[in-house]
Parts: structure tokens; sequence; C-alpha cells
């Protein structure tokens, strides 16, 4: 029963035909080596004198395997301190507590520095606020060291000093024509609203607009209508017992984020229990994917559905019009809920103030306990028709002076057009900005920021948990923070950081200043409200014309923020630009998603190309007179037909390096600040190259990659049912592949010393990629670009594999296998599973390298560059590998990465790696690779082994939970655990012998340390 289910990793897969799914097969590099362009010719070769290195190039694996093979790494020299700081110890790292708060994102976390230099974001374990660091969030640190930041103040595109910026925008406000307005970002930030309450009360005319970029401003109003403030509700999920989502992609960016590690907690099966999970949903999201049972709607019937929803909770017949099959599916949605009661809880992404009003009834209803309304979030306060108004004021001329903070309006405004138009009839204009951006470039005045880093702040996430900034660095150029600023034009002399301590002068909920400052986070004693900035829209009388807004011909289009670029902020961060998405495993793009069924009605296609490579149609789709050009289409699984969706954050061209100038513009398409719009699509001429890591390093045509079974076999059947030993054969005998009768390797003596092995729970790994950028952080894991990870040489240790099944629910598919009569039934219904599904079910797997106790890899080496270590790992010494890649042909989980360039200091690879900025975020404990060295995961074993140092010179042992790897930390969900499993007390060993474990495809005898947990579904209606 575990293996019952045919998973695919593209529709490729599903095409027997296919060329090219038989060339990865069989050979994992399809493009030819030009090895003589690199190592000459054979005849020159044998009459050269050569080294024993050099003739290992040669004949290690015929001419091919010899390409591109190591050279020697460059000697750089170092220089000691002259005056060594007194807190830093070279090669001990330092720590500190700091918050990320860019106006998406928000999060506390601990910032791990080397010699002054932060590299690593971790999470902070000490806050109680539920949102962990996401993939944004780690790969933030790279941001600081971006080459595009705009280093200085400037004037009309001078360079100035501080003195003369602060002299002329002084003199400009005290003299302005009209209303000064300041257009923020969401700050949160109890000292920064303060700071402009003075601010305004010195000058007089001054009005504070907030501005999100992506909305959530029907929600916002219909809380504020409801409960007074404009805030949001606070939803703790580890407290749910079902829910239900319509159109809310609550794992990922709904309403700020940071939903899915308590999710996670409720995944795991314990005592026979699982939370049970339900989602309506257009695009195939992270949350659909993660849902045991998906419902794809239209964006125009989702509304319908929550209404159905809220008179079948009330006990009330419902008078909806929708199909039967969706009807049903609300039908028992509802029934749960009731069932769960207090545990209950729906999650609404609907633009719509009266749908998110439903929502909130709805779980008031219920008296769910998840909801929480007296700890409101504060990391949304945006204003949508606060920010229409300012528009028409800045046309009208009343506006004499705009101060703009943490924006990029000119980019990311519907109706940018009309702002730049307004913008130029702005006697001053003044942008506080890290970035040469699209906004800057029109403004008089430019004030450089400082990254978050090199910053100082207070932020309140909700009404009672708050966070301290604080600088982990000193600024790297002339920047100064916003509030800096409006202190010093308020004629306040104190510096920012005084006057975060005197706002906060009572106290940080019963801590000192160094207590709140160290540990970064702090608890209110009361909850500290925040007043609302304005009436909500609609407040009396709630109005809709959402229905309205769908109806006609066309497609519904549905915008959203993928878990790479979010909102763009860090649109120049090489990490994010080359991570893939989960679930079209596509990078360095955004593109329209399509159901299949559209797709071949619009005449767009999508095909893998002889290298493997994903080609794809383009399309031009509009909303009224706004035309967006050019678009990649992705045919995606699970796309509600008559849909489609389209990333935001993309496009952007100022203060964006070249190579990262990527993808199309979205924004323009978000009228009204609504991610739902009707849209008109038509095919455009030309084929769209994708950098698609679908079919690449792909495990295809193995079995018990993935194990999976429902909640109630779960319960009721013995673990050998549906967790089933592989067997081989012994004598005639079926015999377990675990038993040491059909072991040929003489096993390593484990008994002493740390023995470390990582546990991957399926069931709590959502596919958020915060692991992969962690492990790019933290072991310098090279960006290649665009080009090469169309050809299959992306570098990334750790990799999301994302899988699909073929039929839309497990039963479904375990029904059909089961009741296959005969060979002609077999024929037609075998070939039935491998269709791809309107509504696949999906499961991520993480796969690094399994460090096999008996590792094929080590076996095949000319050069013993791989071993195994004592402590478990199967290590790679760089130095004597020669790139020859029998390694990496002998691999069955295809985890091994090889350096086919120099990726370091090298023009055509020109990323933070090629300047001296960018390399200031390399980890100094980690080799940078050179060209023709193989590497792969090294379960980070310089941390493991700080982690026994430390513990030796401390003179103490190590507890569990101490022995960390960079995606293990990372992993907030609980997803990934990693220890010692000589330790009797730990927790990885009761993951070894939970009854859900099992091995990537165990059944070749590899042995590894690292091992997985079955992934059980909760199918169960009530």
């Amino acid at each position: 029963m575990s293996s019952n289910k045919k998973y695919w990793k593209s529709v490729e897969e599903l095409n027997e035909e296919s060329s090219v799914v038989e060339t990865l097969q069989q050979k994992e590099f399809a493009e030819e080596i030009p090895v003589e362009d690199f190592l000459g010719d054979k005849s020159s070769l044998e009459d050269s004198k050569t080294s024993r290195r050099d003739f290992l190039k040669y004949v290690g694996f015929s001419t091919a395997a010899a390409s591109l093979a190591a050279c020697e790494g460059p000697v750089t020299k170092s220089i000691p301190y002259v005056v060594q700081p007194e807190r830093i110890v070279p090669g001990i790292a330092n720590f500190y507590a700091s918050t990320i708060a860019d106006g998406f994102d928000f999060a506390s976390v601990l910032v791990k520095t080397r010699e002054g230099r932060p590299i690593k974001i971790e999470n902070n374990d000490l806050s109680k606020f539920k949102g962990g660091a996401n993939a944004r969030v780690h790969a933030s640190v790279l941001s600081l060291y971006d080459t595009k930041r705009v280093k200085r103040p400037m004037i009309e595109g001078r360079n100035v000093s501080w003195e003369e910026f602060d002299r002329q925008v002084k003199s400009e406000l005290e003299n302005v024509n009209g209303e000064i307005v300041l257009l923020t970002q969401t700050f949160a930030s109890p000292s920064t609203t303060k700071l402009i309450e003075e601010f305004s009360s010195k000058y007089g005319n001054v009005r504070h607009v907030v501005y999100d970029t992506v909305s959530e401003d029907a929600a916002l109003n219909a809380f504020q209508a409801k409960y007074g403030t404009r805030a949001l509700p606070n939803y703790d999920f580890s407290k749910v017992k079902t829910v239900v989502g319509v159109g809310a992609d609550f794992l990922a960016d709904w309403q700020g984020g940071g939903f899915d590690s308590a999710y996670a907690k409720t995944r795991i099966p314990k005592n026979g229990k699982m939370s049970r999970h339900i989602q309506f949903e257009s695009n195939m999201s992270l949350t659909g994917a993660n849902a045991d049972k998906r419902v794809p709607v239209k964006p125009s019937q989702q509304k319908a559905v929550l209404a159905a929803l809220k008179s079948y909770v009330s006990g009330s017949s419902s008078t909806s019009e929708l199909p039967a099959k969706i009807d049903d599916a609300v039908v028992k949605a509802a029934r749960q809920l009731r069932k769960a009661g207090s545990g209950a809880v729906v999650a609404c992404g609907i633009p719509d103030m009266e749908a998110q009003m439903w929502a909130l009834e709805i779980n008031e209803a219920l008296g769910s306990k998840v909801m929480d309304t007296s700890n409101a979030r504060m990391i949304r306060q945006g204003n949508a028709s606060e920010v229409a108004k300012l528009v028409k004021d800045m046309n009208n001329g009343s506006v004499g002076a705009l101060l703009i903070a943490g924006l990029n309006p000119v980019h990311t405004l519907p109706n940018s057009k009309e702002f730049t138009e307004g913008l130029s009839k702005v006697g001053t204009v003044v942008d506080f900005t890290m970035r040469a951006d699209e906004t800057s470039k029109l403004s008089k005045y430019v004030a450089a920021t400082p990254h978050y880093l090199e910053s100082w702040g207070d932020i309140q996430f909700s009404e009672k948990s708050f966070s301290l900034m604080q600088p982990t660095i000193r600024p790297l150029f002339d920047t100064r923070q916003f509030q800096d600023s409006l202190l010093k034009w308020s004629d306040n002399s104190a510096s920012y950081l005084e006057y975060i301590q005197e706002t906060w002068s009572a106290g940080f909920g019963g801590k000192s200043w160094s207590e709140a400052l160290h540990d970064g986070v702090f608890e209110a004693q009361s909850p500290v409200a925040v007043s609302a900035t304005a009436e909500a829209a609609g407040a009396t009388g709630v109005t809709s014309t959402f229905e309205q807004d769908l109806q006609g011909d066309g497609f519904e289009l549905t915008l959203y923020t993928n878990t790479a670029i979010g909102d763009g902020q860090q649109f120049n961060n090489p990490w994010l630009q080359e991570m893939p998405d989960p679930l079209t495993r596509a990078s360095w793009d955004n593109y329209i998603t399509m159901s299949r069924a559209d797709a071949e009605a619009l005449g767009v296609f999508n095909e893998n190309v002889a290298n493997g490579g994903l080609n794809g149609s383009y399309v031009n789709v509009s909303v009224g007179d706004t035309v967006v050009k050019q678009v990649p289409v992705y045919i995606l699984p699970g796309q509600a037909k008559g849909s489609v969706g389209l990333a935001l954050g993309y496009g952007r061209k100022a203060g964006i390096q070249e190579e990262m100038q990527t993808g199309v513009n979205a924004y323009p398409l978000y009228k009204d600040f609504r991610s739902v719009q009707k849209v008109q699509i038509e095919k455009a001429a030309g084929v769209h190259e994708f950098a698609c890591v679908q079919l690449h390093n792909t495990l295809m045509g193995r079995g018990d990659i993935i194990k999976e079974t429902s909640l109630e076999v779960f319960n009721t059947k013995d673990a050998h049912v549906w967790n089933k030993t592989p067997e081989v054969s012994l004598n005639h005998q079926e015999t377990p592949v675990t038993s040491p009768e059909v072991d040929i390797w003489d096993s390593f003596d484990r008994s002493t010393g740390p023995h470390f092995n990582l546990s991957i729970d399926l069931n709590a790994c959502t596919g958020c990629g915060a692991c992969v950028i962690a492990c790019h952080s933290e072991n310098n894991v090279p960006v290649v670009g665009k080009e090469e990870v169309r050809k299959s040489r992306d570098m990334h240790w750790l990799r999301i594999d994302r899988y699909f099944s073929s039929e839309d629910t497990f039963g479904d598919d375990l029904e059909k296998k089961e009741n296959i009569n005969g060979l002609g039934g077999s024929l037609s219904e075998f070939g039935e599973l491998e269709e791809p599904a309107d509504n696949p079910q999906v499961i991520f797997q993480p796969v690094m390298c399994q460090h096999c106790n008996h590792a094929p890899c080590e076996t095949v080496c000319p050069v013993a560059a791989t071993s195994h270590g004592r402590q478990g790992q199967n290590q790679m010494i760089y130095n004597r590998c020669v790139g020859t890649r029998y390694c990496a042909n002998n691999c069955p989980y295809k985890v091994r990465r090889f350096n086919w360039f120099n990726y370091a200091q090298n023009d055509e690879f020109d990323y933070h790696m090629n300047n001296d900025l960018g390399r200031m975020v390399l980890n100094p404990d980690v080799t940078v690779r050179s060209r023709g060295v193989m590497e792969k995961c090294s379960m980070c074993i310089q941390k493991t082994q700080a982690t026994i140092l430390e513990a030796k010179r401390e003179g103490r042992t190590i507890k569990d939970g101490e022995f960390q790897t960079a995606c293990s930390a990372a992993c907030d969900k609980g997803a990934m655990v990693f220890g010692d499993v000589n330790n009797e007390d730990s927790q990885i060993l009761e993951k070894k012998n939970d009854d859900r474990m099992y091995h990537l495809l165990e059944y070749l005898g590899t042995k590894p340390n690292v091992m997985y947990q079955t992934k059980v579904r909760n199918t169960t209606e009530a």
C-alpha cells in the first residue's frame, strides 16, 4: 500500500514515447561536453609530460569525465588586525537579535556575524509572534551587500553631504506651498508613529498615508468596521482541528504570513489524530498543495462558496447556484467545521470587504479559539482609498511636498502613470530609498537609507508582541534612517536610538533595555492599540462590486506573491532569483499559470526539448486598456479551468543588475488593489525558454520514493501494511533489505562518539524553501544564472522535489488500482493512472546527500576524494577531487553537483561572488569550491564540529537539540530534525524508531543516514 500510486514530476514523464525522458533516464547530462576546448586534443596530451593529477584528468572516465577538471584554487594573502576589536575573536561567531520589517516581511531574527560581518540569518526562538524566517528573510543578509544600493544622499542626481541635503529640504518644507504628505510603507513602529505626529505638529499641514504594495485593504476594512481598529485578526493554527481556506494562501504571504509553523504542528499524527484541511482556490498554491482536500474553483465562485459555507454553518439552507460537485464539497466542509467547533477556523483571501466580514462572522459563530481578535496583528496598515485620494490631490496641485519612505510607487502602483504625472506637479519630492529605483529617478531629493541590519527600530507585530531592531554592522555607506531625518527636520537633536529609548521609558514589558535588546523581543502587559488612521471604506452598509467585476467573457486572473520574490523588494537578490518555485519548479521568471484544457483551447503549449529544458508559448494579458505583453505560459495541473495566475514583484529594471532584470511587471493589472481581475488573453508570437528544474536530477523510474497513507489506514492497520520494508531474494526467499544476511558490506563501528542522522517529516514539510536559502547562506553555494540552470547545472545542495499523483484523492487512486480486473481493464485503467489529473494531489520531498553508510559513490572514486567519516557523514575532500564524476553517475539520489566553471570572481557569473562587497557574505568556515570539483551536502560538518568543540571547551555533555544543520535550524515547522542517534534520549532516535520512518530507495541497501517519515493524509469526512 505504500507504493500504490504513480508519482510524476512533469507531464512529460507521462509520455511513453518521449525521447527527452528516455535520454535523461540514461544520461544525466544530455549535452555533449566540449572536452577538446578545455584539455586539448588527444595527440598533444599523449606527447606531453603530465603529472599524476593530469593523467587522472585524462583517463578517469574516457575523455568526457575529465572535462573542466579542477584547477588549483587561488591563494589569497590575509592581513591581521593592527588593533583587534575587543568583541571580535577570529573564528568565533557572534549572534545578535534583530528584526526585519520592510513593509512586507516581518520577523524576529538572530543575525550571525563573523569578524564583524553579518553572514547568516537564523530564527529567534524567543519570539512568541507566530512567524519564523521565510526564504526571503534568510536571503535578506545578501541584500545588505547589494552593489546597486544608493551610497549617499543626492540632489538632482549629484552627490551631496547630509548637511547640504538637510539645509535644502528643511528650507523647502518650511516654505512649502500646499500640503506635506508622508507616503510610507507599514512601519508598525510605535516610536515612528509618535515621531510622525511630532513632525506633523511642527509643520502643521502634514498628512500620513500608509501604502502596502500588496494590499490587505478588504480584510483591514472589515476588521476595522467590526472591531474598531485598523488591524488584522491573529490566528494560532496550532489550536486548529479543521481549517477551511477560501482563496487564502495562508502557508505563504496571506495577511503577512507566518502561520505555517503553527499549522505544521497539527499535521503530524499524534495519538491517532491530526488536523483536517480543506481548500477552495483557483491557483494551485502552497496551501492548496498541502491540503487534505483541495477543490478548484474560479475566483468568481469563491464568494458564493463562502456564502454557502456561512449558511450551512449557521444551520440554514443555502440558495447557492454552485455546481453540484462544489456545493457537495461545501456541505461536507461545513459539517466538518461544526464538528470541530472552537477548533475550527475559516481563512478568507477574497479581496472583498463583504466576504471578509462573512469570514469573521463564521469564525465568531463557531466560537473559534484559533482566531484571536484581542491581540490583533499590526503588520499591515495600508489604506487603498487614501492612496487613491493622494494621487488625485497630487494631480490637482494641492500637495506641495511628498516624502516617500520604503516604497517604489512608480513601479508598483496600478495607476503608475497617474502617479508619475502627479509627481511632476509636486514642488518637493524626497525619496528615502536603498536603491536608485524608478521612483528615485523622478525625485529631486534622494535620501540614501540603510539596510535593516544597519538600523535601529522598534516593531509592533501585534497589540501585545513587540520586537527590537539593532544594527549588526556599521553602515557600509553614507546612509541615514528615515526616522533620523525626521528628527533633524523637527529640530530634535536626539538620535533615533535615544528616541526609541525615550519612547519606551516606562519599560519593555518588565524587561530592562539591555534584556529586551539581548532577547530581541518583549511582550506588553496589556494590549497597546494603535488608533485607526481613517474610516473604513464602506463601513456603514457594506457594499460590494466583486461579483459584477468578474462578469463577462474572458479569464479570471488571480495575482499572487511567490515564496522567492514576494512583493519584489529583494528583486536584485540572486539567491532568490535562482530559488525554484515550489510548485512549478521554475526560477528566474514569472508566468501565467493555466490549466491544460484552457491551454489547448487557446493553442498555447509547453514542451521539453532535448536537453530537458522547458519551452512555452507567450500570451498578451489585458485589463481594460492596460496590456502586459509577452507573458510566458506555464501549464500547471490543478489550476481551476477558466482561471489563470500571475506573480507580482517581477519586471523591475531601474537599480537592478542586468542579469536579474527578469519577468514582467504585473502591478499594472492590480487595478483598485484587487488581486482578482477579469482579463483578456491572446496568444502572442515567440517561444519562451524557462529555467525549470522539473526534470533535473530525477529519480523517475524508481519505486519507494514517496510513501503515503490515509489517517484511517494509519490508525487501523499494522505498519508493515502501509510502510512495508522492501525485500530482496536470498536463496529464493524474500528477505527484508535491512537484514544483515543480505548485506555484503563490512559495517562501520558507530558505538563511540556521535553518529548523525537527519529526519524529514513529509507531513510537516510545506515546501516553503527556507531550508534551500539557509543552505546557500551557510555553505557558500554559488549562483549559476538562468542559462546554466536551464542546462541542469544548478548547484543547490538541497532541492525540494515536488510530486503530483494522478488521481484527485488518495481514496480514488487506491480504489481504482484495487478494482482493476482482467487484462483489458488493467491496460486501460492503469493507463488512466498515468494521465495528469485536473486536480492532482501534491507532495513535497526535500532531498540532499543521503550520507549512506554503504555509499555507492565512495567505492568508485579513483582518488578517494569522497570517503566516510566516523560520525556518519559522507565527506568530500575538495583538494583530492579531479572531477571524474564517477560518484555522480553512481549516486542513485542525484544529489552531487559539479562545478563546471569557477563561479567566484568570474565575469561570466556576475553575481555576489564576483564583487568584493558581495563576497562579504561568504562563510569563512566553508571552502569556496573551484572549477572541476564535485560538491554536495556535508551535513554542515562545520556546525557539528563547532558544537563538539564548544562543549569540550566548557567541559560538558552536548544536550539534545544542540546539533543543527543549516536546513534543520531554518525549518521552524519541525519537518527536519537532526541529531546524534547514539544519544538514547534524543529526538532523532525517537524519529528513527517511529513506525512512519523509511529510507529513500531503501531496496538498494545503501543504508542512508537521512530518513523520511511517511506522509499521512486525513481523508476522513465528518
